[in-house]
C-alpha cells in the first residue's frame, strides 16, 4: 500500500509539473514514519521527480529561463531562513491551506490557457519569489503548490510554461533543503533509496504525458486535485 500510494503521487505530481513533497510527506506520515525519516526521504523523492520533470517539459519546449529565475534567485535563500523559523505551524498551515483550495476552486472552473501572456515585472518576481520560497521552507515542500496558480492566475504564463518554471523551480529549491540537511548533520535514510525507483518510473510516466499528451484542461484538473491534497494536508494534524 505505501508504494501504490508513492507512485500514485510521483504520476498525478509529476504530470502537472510538481514533484510531490507534499504528497510524500503526507503519505509517510499515514504509514507511521517519524519526521526524522519524512523530510530527507521526501526532498530526496522530490528531486528525482524534479530533474525527470525537468528534462521533459525542456524538451518539450515549454521553459522559459528568462521567466524562472527571477522568482528562483531570492527563493534559495529564503528557503534556508524558513527553515530556521519558529511559528505555530497550526496558524501557518491553516492560511497556506485557504490559499491552495481557492485556487484549487478558480482552477476547477477556469476555461483553459489565459488568451495573452505578460510576464511580471522583474522587482514584483523577485519579491514573490522570495516570498514563495519562505512558504516553501515553512511548509516543507518545493513551492511549485504556490507558484503554479500564480503564474497562471497572474496570466503570466500558460498552463505547461507554468508547469515547468515550477518544476524547476522546485528542483533547485529541493537540492538545496536537502543541502542545508545534510550539513546539520542529517542523513539520508534507506527507505528513500527503497522508493527511488518508483518515484522515477511513475515520474517519468506523468512528465511525459503532462509535457506532451494531455490536454490543458486535464493538466489544470489534475492541478486542482493536486492544491486540494495539499491543503487539507496542511490542514491535517501532524505529529
Amino acid at each position: 500500500m505505501l508504494y501504490l500510494a508513492i507512485a500514485a503521487v510521483a504520476f498525478l505530481y509529476s504530470s502537472v509539473g510538481h514533484a510531490g513533497a507534499s504528497g510524500y510527506i503526507a503519505v509517510l506520515t499515514l504509514f507511521g514514519h517519524s519526521f526524522e525519516v519524512i523530510r530527507p526521504t521526501a526532498l530526496v523523492l522530490n528531486i528525482l521527480v524534479a530533474i525527470i520533470g525537468s528534462w521533459q517539459f525542456i524538451r518539450a519546449g515549454h521553459f522559459s529561463w528568462s521567466l524562472t529565475w527571477p522568482f528562483a534567485v531570492l527563493a534559495i535563500p529564503a528557503s534556508f531562513v524558513a527553515g530556521g523559523v519558529q511559528l505555530p505551524r497550526q496558524i501557518i498551515g491553516a492560511v497556506i491551506a485557504v490559499v491552495l483550495l481557492f485556487s484549487a476552486v478558480r482552477l476547477f472552473v477556469r476555461a483553459g490557457d489565459p488568451e495573452q501572456v505578460t510576464p511580471p515585472k522583474l522587482p514584483l518576481a523577485l519579491a514573490l519569489g522570495g516570498l514563495i520560497g519562505f512558504l516553501a521552507g515553512l511548509t516543507g515542500t518545493g513551492g511549485g503548490v504556490f507558484l503554479t496558480p500564480l503564474l497562471l492566475f497572474c496570466g503570466w504564463a500558460k498552463t505547461r510554461t507554468a508547469a515547468a518554471t515550477s518544476v524547476v523551480f522546485i528542483l533547485i529549491n529541493s537540492i538545496s533543503g536537502l543541502v542545508g540537511l545534510l550539513v546539520k548533520g542529517g542523513t539520508i535514510p534507506s527507505l528513500a533509496w527503497t522508493l527511488a525507483p518508483i518515484v522515477v518510473v511513475l515520474g517519468t510516466l506523468g512528465s511525459y504525458l503532462g509535457s506532451r499528451k494531455l490536454p490543458v484542461r486535464v493538466i489544470q484538473l489534475l492541478l486542482a486535485a493536486v492544491l486540494i491534497s495539499a491543503g487539507v494536508k496542511l490542514l491535517l494534524p501532524t505529529k
